[in-house]
Parts: C-alpha cells; sequence; structure tokens
C-alpha cells in the first residue's frame, strides 16, 4: 500500500517558525515532523511514498530526496505556489498513486498510531481513523457507529489525518482546488466509509504550544 504524505500547507497558526521553514520540516526531536512519519512507517513496512509540495516545497524535496537515505521511495506531487486543499492535492496525485486503496497521513500530527493495521481496510472507499475531539476542535467532524461513518448523529468525533482511500472516492471530479470533505460526507451517504476510534496519543501539531508539547513528549520518552 502506498502512501501519500499532506505535506503542502503552511502552517499560519505556527506564526513566524514557518516565514522560512515549511511547516513538515520543523524540529521536534532532532527530526523534522515528516522525517518522524517516514521512520515511523516504514519500520510498520509501509516503503512507497508520495509527498505532495506547494509552500516552500522545494525545500522539502531538497531534504527528503527520493528518500534512498532511510531505504525508501517518494515521488513528489508539486501543486505549485497554490495549495490544492486535501481534495484537490489528492486528486492531483492519483496518477502517482494507482489503482488501489492507499494510505493518507497529514504530515502536521503527531501519534503513536500502529499504521500497519490499515492495510486490512480496503471493504469500502474510505476508512477513516477519528480521535476524541481535541478542545480547538470541540464540534468534532464525523459519527461512528458499530465502525460505520454515519451522516448525522449526537456524537462527533474529529478526524485525525489518518485514512485509507480509494481513487473511485473522487470519480468525477476536476483538476483543481477542492476540499475531501463533500467527497466523504457522499460516501457515507452510500454507506461506503467505515472508521475507528483511536483513543491513544494524537496532537495536531497546529501551533508553537502543541509542537513544544510534542517534543516534551518525546523527549520523555
Amino acid at each position: 500500500m502506498k502512501v501519500m504524505l499532506l505535506a503542502a500547507g503552511r502552517g499560519e497558526r505556527m506564526g513566524e517558525l514557518t516565514d522560512l521553514c515549511p511547516k513538515p520540516l520543523l524540529q521536534v526531536a532532532g527530526k523534522s515532523l515528516i522525517e518522524h512519519h517516514i521512520l515511523g512507517l516504514k519500520a510498520q513496512g509501509f516503503k512507497e511514498f508520495v509527498i505532495n509540495v506547494a509552500y516552500r516545497g522545494q525545500q522539502i524535496m531538497e531534504l527528503l530526496r527520493s528518500g534512498e537515505q532511510w531505504g525508501v521511495n517518494i515521488v513528489y506531487s508539486d501543486e505549485g505556489n497554490n495549495a490544492l486543499e486535501t481534495g484537490g492535492g489528492l486528486f492531483k496525485a492519483l496518477p502517482l498513486l494507482g489503482e488501489n486503496h492507499f494510505l493518507v497521513v497529514n504530515a502536521d500530527i503527531w501519534t503513536d498510531y500502529p499504521f500497519g493495521v490499515l492495510r486490512d481496510k480496503v471493504d469500502k472507499m474510505a476508512h477513516l481513523v477519528l480521535v476524541p475531539n481535541p478542545s480547538h476542535h470541540a464540534q468534532g467532524d464525523f459519527t461512528i457507529s458499530n465502525g460505520q461513518l454515519l451522516g448525522n448523529a449526537n456524537e462527533n468525533y474529529t478526524y485525525s489525518g489518518i485514512g485509507v482511500y480509494h481513487p473511485k472516492l473522487f470519480v468525477g471530479q476536476r483538476q483543481g482546488r477542492f476540499p475531501l470533505a463533500p467527497l466523504i460526507r457522499a460516501a457515507i451517504d452510500q454507506e461506503q466509509v467505515t472508521g475507528e476510534l483511536y483513543e491513544k496519543k494524537w496532537v495536531d501539531v497546529g501551533t508553537p504550544e502543541r509542537l513544544q508539547d510534542v517534543e516534551r513528549y518525546l523527549i520523555a520518552n
């Protein structure tokens, strides 16, 4: 299964930290966020990576190169100066991702989630990993019941930035900038999205404070 690491955004909430550095290259415990992902995924058997880049993408490509230094293979989907949002970015990268299910991971999260278990989550068009709502996203995104995502219910959870998708999810789309959530919700209506709740370590590394929290956690563990 190929992995798509989403690395195109600037990370506005990081303030001056991303003025000259793309957010995926911010350092935590001696390595960039995106390097932590590559090494963690490789340890679980993933070796084929697609990375989308936009804001200061050249820096990412120059650092990671083809991945040979870690024994993996990296190719890039370059979105130029304007990131295409998650949906548009994935759609543009489809020719690099192949015809089968692929794993998507946001480069700006930190988690100890066991990615290897997702190789078996290929029964539907999508499988999402959800987490308890953090304080900065209290309204949540999706509802889950008996492993199936629902279109509406009372209890919601937050999308973790980890999911498995099939190219069929994007049928009918056109090249350009668009969000992913409407496609997921349309597939939910067709009962084509499964999900799970993960309640262990997960951080949306969206602010300098949360970056420092991950640094302290890694040093302590």
